[in-house]
């Protein structure tokens, strides 16, 4: 049968638009009236439900060689899709993905740079979903990657083989009405809700989505967005604005979608909380699949920052503070004259619960001095950087731990009567009526961060549970203490939870074996029944690509290697012209560059855009692209995930292998797993990261370049080979500094 029997007739394709108009419109209708007041309607016709899907009991198998046919040289694909090449390792990997559908196979797939990973695997699925009305979830780790699938490659498809695609993201990245509703109404608000509420009310009139991600928020102001999200706690059922939320919204396209887009986070918690956020499935797709482990280990993860927790304690009362919890419930008993006998009641609640609130911020001065005093006998003393200390079993057996649990003691009934002060508060007001409800939604918000925060806290200090990583962190420069737990290991958990219930699983990234191996991805993921798939770049890297190595560079972390570094960096950026992307590992080391390149080079003509100096992430790397001459210095979120294409990006410098932080706790902790944790742990870790650096030059079959490792390593030691190794065949050459610019500059040239 042909690809393209699902095409349907004019006719239902016209209302289908028609639909989807009068759908948009009368929500729209429906929001904007609940905003503006009329919060007592009940729209029962304005919002449409989206269909659900019904799965086959007995999946229909895919014809592959009927699919693969769809992208091979001619095929209906190159006519249908403007900018189509045509690729073998394209067909090879829509295969792949066409059988694991078909035999309900786990495989991971390792997909080079330019083979259309995407479409190879987005064809295979959206025919098996449609034609078995099933859902299949695609997760990627990138805001970059989902763009480019729900706003490129998705819609591409739509044109020929007509689908129902949904977006889904976590919570907090949706507004919520309701939160929204009592900001817009609520008094004495600060200078960043002042800001927040005024963006908001000019975004909502052409929003669809609700997303924050359409907001132009700055930092002072996320903190607003996050009481202002669709996060938990939430009660549907009694949400005045549930039709028109924008998460159920968007929960309920993903209900009819054969696609549903998500990211790792979301496809996590959504694991966690057993399928709340996304309809059962039964087939996924994890793309940027290197990322998972350290996704897992996040979600999986809490935190109690010292800063946070001051911040909820005057949340829910401070004196003189307008926004405190408790201070606006006077106030609106008060003007509302609450009937006498209740009202006093609520009263001498709020009273008490006033009380217990200094009573917990006592408790957590003692306990913070008390955990004070027990780290600096185990600090190192580098205030320049945020300092790690972790809470071994060795540490905890030491004498002055048993003065931290004695004073957490009482900051836990501290912390526990004052969640049971704030449930007796709304629990009082439920006679009040309706205006209150508010009111008693946010002391519900704030009793519940409370008993999260109380649980978080003993497990770290008083009941530390095997299998647990945990640590404090003192801020450099400050002296502000969090705390901190997280997994030992997530392959066991994702195993059990995420990928055996499911039939078909594929794991795919440009970067997932280790000296040619799936072994490391496959022991850290809980993989070891996938099947395997390698599949090369199309890029002709031998003849596009340079790799150049000095041989005169002082290794790093030795006397002169920084200068030197920065000395080699400069020169070589004066040679070619800027066109430089250098990655670093270190913000200390990027800033030192920064300072010794900016103004030399500058007044040569060429611009340099540091990382967290000189604009946003986004902002730099577009004036990067965009600026002929010109030098970018990125750290680790400039690793992978950006595309320069052309002669923009011709030159990348890695300034050092990018091994991870030694002391780092999550690091440690699962090294001790390991007879060799040097070899078996830290090398293949850093050898993935590696590789994505690496990607960010040739992202094109026009592009050309030369790779400099200012990082002798490669060379000097036993582990360097599997550096080299793990790249593309690509043009080797060894040197001094003193010839790199000329080489670089030759090599470029030659294009």
């Amino acid at each position: 049968m042909s690809p393209f029997h699902l095409l349907p007739a004019p006719q239902a394709c016209y209302n289908k638009a028609m639909k989807f108009l009068v759908d948009s419109m009368l929500g729209r209708l429906a929001k904007w009236l609940r905003i503006l007041g009329y919060d007592t309607l009940y729209f029962s016709s304005l919002t449409v439900e989206s269909k659900r899907l019904k799965p086959t009991s007995n999946p229909k198998p895919l014809d592959v060689e009927a699919l693969s046919a769809m992208v091979e040289e001619g095929g209906p694909l190159e006519e249908y899709l403007p900018h189509y090449e045509y690729r073998p390792q394209q067909v090879e990997m829509l295969k792949a993905v066409a059988r694991a559908f078909n035999e309900g196979e786990h495989r991971l797939i390792e997909a080079g740079a330019g083979i259309g990973k995407s479409l190879a695997y987005l064809l295979p699925t959206v025919h098996f979903a449609v034609e078995n009305d099933r859902h299949v979830v695609v997760s990627t780790n990138t805001i970059n990657l989902q763009d480019q699938l729900f706003k490129k490659d998705i819609p591409d498809l739509q044109e020929i083989l007509p689908f129902e695609a949904a977006l889904l993201k976590g919570r907090n990245n949706y507004l919520c009405l309701r939160k929204f509703s009592y900001l817009k109404r609520r008094g004495g608000l600060t200078a960043p809700e002042i800001g927040v509420r005024a963006k908001i009310l000019v975004w909502l009139p052409t929003t669809m989505t609700g997303d924050r991600v359409e907001l132009n928020l700055l930092e002072g102001e996320e903190q607003v967005w996050a009481r202002l999200s669709a996060e938990e706690p939430c009660e549907p059922d009694k949400c005045p604005f549930l039709r028109e939320c924008y998460f159920y919204r968007a929960r309920r396209r993903a209900e009819g979608a054969h696609v549903i887009v998500v990211n790792h986070a979301l496809l996590l918690s959504d694991m966690m909380a057993e399928n709340r956020a996304l309809p059962q499935y039964r087939h996924l797709i994890i793309d940027e699949a290197h990322h998972l482990e350290d996704r897992a280990t996040e979600q999986l993860s809490a935190e109690a920052d010292q800063r946070w927790i001051y911040a909820l304690l005057e949340r829910i009362d401070s004196r003189g503070k307008a926004y405190a919890v408790l201070n606006r419930l006077s106030a609106s008993l008060k003007e509302r004259g609450a009937p006498s006998t209740l009202g006093r009641e609520v009263e001498g609640y709020i009273e008490v619960v006033r009380q217990q609130v200094v009573n917990s911020r006592q408790s957590l001065r003692t306990f913070l001095e008390a955990l004070s005093l027990f780290l600096a006998q185990h600090r190192k003393g580098n205030e320049r950087y945020d300092e790690r200390i972790r809470l071994t079993s060795a540490l905890r057996v030491q004498p002055d731990w048993v003065q931290v649990e004695m004073a957490w003691e009482p900051l836990s009934q501290s912390l526990a009567r004052l969640a049971e002060g704030l449930r007796v508060v709304h629990r009082g007001l439920l006679g009040l009526g309706e205006e209150y409800d508010d009111l008693i939604f946010e002391l519900m918000e704030r009793e519940n961060e409370l008993h999260t925060l109380r649980q978080e806290m003993e497990a770290i200090i008083a009941q530390p549970q095997p299998g647990r990583i945990y640590w404090a962190t003192i801020a450099a420069g400050e002296e502000q203490i969090s705390l901190h737990d997280a997994p030992l290991h997530v392959g066991d958990i994702l195993r059990e939870n995420l990928f055996a219930p499911l039939e078909t699983l594929l794991l795919t990234s440009a970067t997932l074996r280790t000296g040619g191996e799936f072994s490391y991805i496959r022991e850290r993921l809980g993989l070891e029944d996938a099947e395997e798939l390698t599949l090369g770049s199309p890029f002709d890297y031998e003849t596009s690509t340079l790799i150049f190595i000095p041989t005169d560079i002082p290794e790093p972390n030795t006397p002169g290697y920084v200068k030197a570094a920065n000395e080699a960096l400069f020169h070589l950026c004066l040679a070619v012209g800027g066109k430089t992307l250098a990655l670093f590992t270190s913000k200390a080391h990027l800033l030192e560059a920064h300072k010794a390149l900016a103004r030399p080079l500058e007044e040569r003509g060429i611009q340099v855009y540091g990382q967290g100096i000189d604009g946003s992430r986004h902002r730099i790397l577009e004036n990067f692209r965009h600026q002929p001459q010109s030098v970018l210095l990125g750290t680790r979120s400039f690793w992978e995930g950006i595309d320069v294409m052309g002669e923009a990006l011709s030159c990348l410098v890695i300034a050092r292998l990018p091994f991870p932080v030694p002391d780092d706790p999550i690091f440690a902790a699962r090294s001790e797993a390991y007879e060799d944790p040097f070899g078996q742990y830290a090398v293949p870790q850093t050898v993935l990261r590696f590789r994505q650096g690496f990607g960010r030059l040739i992202r094109s079959k026009t592009d050309r370049g030369i790779v400099v490792v200012l990082d002798k390593r490669v060379l000097t030691k036993y582990y360097g080979s599997v550096f080299i190794d793990s790249l593309p065949q690509c043009a080797i050459q060894q040197g001094s500094v003193e010839e790199l610019p000329r080489i670089a500059a030759e090599w470029i040239e030659r294009a």
